[in-house]
């Protein structure tokens, strides 16, 4: 049996699979977030442990024949959260998320500095982990004095299982310290934010042990044995072992409230000047390339608010047949955008309404917006090398076939739907506890799930689409220029 633990924002999923990575079962245990002031946003280590606790213990409950059988843990977490720890692995203070954006001028000067670009093969977000050390330092300088450690949010919960400091590498491509083309610590960016490597975990791959668990614990959760747990991945990775997209140009699309365009790549492809994430993936010699639009079903719950409508209604209301564009464009940068524009202070936009436009007329538009922010971050992974040939959707908004028929036609692609079952990051983290537990090939373990149906582009909709999408491309710096 091997048990995967998925550290979310919200909760501790804990997931039990088999040997033939047959889900046994899986419980949560509840995160809330602090937000003290604007733009903070900030959880407690200690609250990690207690939602894990929770969600092993009601999972050895309900399995627990099969929970005493674990031999193998894999870890997931949120990514870029700062958690900092003094020399006797104390918490300094709470961690500061990924979502938190108090270290934006921390973030800019580090950015301007070429050398982070040129390592890391990023822009040097807000949310990333450095920027918010630098920020410790400006303003809180005698906690920051005491720094020993700097920890993920996975590897401090790594920390309370195994007693070791250790990351993996494609979380730590997230902090903007990690030397991305050669999977190590930069020491030259550590020193940029007055660090060192000492302040550093130890690195493995995702694939390979990092540590075992501490027989005390083990021994309360009754388990025998030495329990090997993995080096594991930063959440994103994780769900691409879970969904089998660690081959060169295997893709999947991500519906959720944001949405997220990854591939697979068998070589470092960086191009931060698209504001395309160039991380290491789970599995050695692998990265990954990651376009982000920050706003999916966000869009979309955010019309249902306005007209008052459901989601399901909106998208029902355009039925099952995909038409084409009516002329109505729609910006969906409802919180700012990050692929390809790095832009947090861009706002969305409805252009070319008329009498004539109704609410079905929004929907379709929304739709429609959202898809062709998803063909900006094909071409910027295009731009850096990445060719697709098909993407797989996940997530809530994958749900709606005619989003997806939007989508295939604005990709140019076909949109495979997996067949039913938990491909998620805890499922990908207990794949990399049976990997590193057993040394299986990863790749024979990473598979894909069986496709359920395909939804081809509408090649009748080819040309219209096209002038659509030039439509919306032409927006944006009128946008942004009408705004300034």
């Amino acid at each position: 049996m091997y048990l995967g633990l998925d550290l979310g924002t919200s909760g501790v999923k804990a997931l039990l699979m088999d040997g033939a990575q047959i889900v046994v079962g899986s419980a949560n245990g509840h995160l809330d977030v602090s937000r003290p002031h604007a733009g903070w946003s900030e959880q407690n280590p200690a609250d990690w442990i207690r939602a894990t606790e929770d969600a092993v213990s009601a999972l050895k409950a309900a399995h627990p024949v099969e929970f005493a059988a674990v031999r193998g843990i894999g870890l997931s977490g949120q990514m870029h959260g700062a958690t900092l720890l003094d020399a006797s692995d104390t918490v300094l203070r709470p961690c500061i998320l990924w979502n938190d954006t108090r270290s934006h001028l921390e973030a800019a000067r580090l950015d301007a500095d070429p050398r982070f670009r040129s390592i890391t093969g990023n822009i040097v977000f807000p949310g990333f982990t450095a920027p918010k050390l630098a920020w410790v330092k400006a303003n809180e300088p005698d906690l920051f004095a005491r720094v020993a450690k700097v920890l993920l949010p996975k590897d401090f919960l790594r920390l309370w299982l195994t007693g070791e400091h250790i990351s993996e590498m494609s979380d730590s491509a997230g902090t903007a310290w990690l030397d991305v083309a050669a999977r190590r610590w930069s020491p030259e960016l550590l020193a940029a934010t007055d660090l060192g490597e000492e302040h550093m975990p130890s690195l493995v791959e995702g694939t390979a042990p990092g540590g075992t668990l501490r027989p005390d614990l083990a021994s309360a959760w009754g388990l025998s044995g030495d329990v090997v747990v993995a080096g594991g991945a930063g959440d994103n990775a994780a769900s691409a072992c879970g969904m089998g997209t660690v081959g060169h140009g295997h893709a999947f699309v991500s519906l959720g409230t944001s949405g997220v365009l990854f591939a697979a790549t068998d070589s470092y492809l960086p191009n931060p000047e698209s504001a395309v994430h160039t991380f290491c993936h789970a599995l050695p010699a692998t990265w990954h390339q990651m376009g982000v639009i920050l706003s999916a079903t966000d869009c979309l719950n955010w019309l249902s608010g306005v007209t008052g409508k459901s989601a399901a209604d909106l998208t029902a209301s355009l039925g099952d047949t995909l038409k084409a564009p009516t002329g109505v464009t729609f910006l969906p940068y409802l919180s700012g955008e990050r692929t390809p524009h790095n832009d947090a202070a861009i706002r969305g936009a409805f252009v070319g309404l008329g009498h004539e436009s109704g609410q079905a007329a929004l929907a379709q538009a929304v739709l429609e917006g959202v898809a062709f922010a998803l063909a900006d971050n094909l071409a910027a992974l295009k731009a850096a090398g990445t060719t697709l040939d098909r993407v797989t959707a996940i997530g809530g908004g994958s749900r709606s076939r005619i989003w997806l028929k939007a989508i295939a036609t604005a990709l140019g692609l076909p949109v495979d739907l997996p067949a039913d079952g938990d491909f998620g990051a805890a499922f990908g983290a207990a794949r990399l506890g049976l990997i590193a537990a057993t040394g299986a090939d990863p790749l024979a373990v990473c598979t894909a799930p069986a496709t359920a149906e395909t939804i081809e582009p509408d090649a009748g909709l080819a040309d219209a689409y096209a002038d659509a999408y030039g439509r919306f491309r032409a927006l944006y710096p009128a946008v942004k220029n009408a705004g300034h």
